[in-house]
């Protein structure tokens, strides 16, 4: 069983490139809890989840309109929750079709809806550990998402 796995970008390009390795490696009903921030490299990273999910245009934050969504291999649905009083919002959002859907749910200020995540999931913490460095730590919370991140190190781990 994995606790958890750590990566150390050191800058945009790196973050993004580790988003698109994650990204290539993603099935249909994934969800990605993203925590971190202000400036973290949260939207950085879902820029790069896009690319690896061949994606079409260019992955922007979701902030003021609380979903983005993005055809691509497997469609993408971005969220934004930083500007959600509280996790009741998310109901009028109808965020368990997105979660149980054929695409991807990415959701940035994961811990400000926390209630209203699914059991099984990737919680992704960054952490700023410089002007350009950041720490991504990957916890897998259900079978699904053991196995996800062992083939993401492997991944990784390769390409080092």
């Amino acid at each position: 069983m994995t606790d958890f796995f750590e990566v150390t970008t050191a800058g945009p390009e790196e973050t993004r490139s580790l988003g698109e390795r994650l990204g290539s490696l993603l099935a249909a009903g994934d969800v990605l809890a993203v925590q971190g921030g202000l400036g973290a490299g949260k939207t950085t990273f879902a820029q790069g989840i896009g690319k690896g999910l061949q994606v079409r245009g260019s992955v922007t934050s979701p902030t003021f309109t609380i979903i983005n969504e993005y055809s691509g291999r497997l469609p993408l649905y971005h969220f934004d929750t930083y500007r959600l009083e509280d996790a009741d919002e998310m109901n009028f959002l109808g965020y368990e079709e997105y979660f149980e859907g054929d695409g991807v749910t990415l959701i940035e200020w994961a811990d400000r809806v926390a209630e209203t995540l699914p059991g099984e999931r990737l919680d992704i913490t960054v952490e700023r550990t410089g002007e350009n460095s950041r720490l991504f730590r990957f916890m897998p919370r259900g079978q699904r998402y053991e196995q996800l991140v062992e083939e993401l190190k492997r991944v990784v781990c390769a390409g080092d």
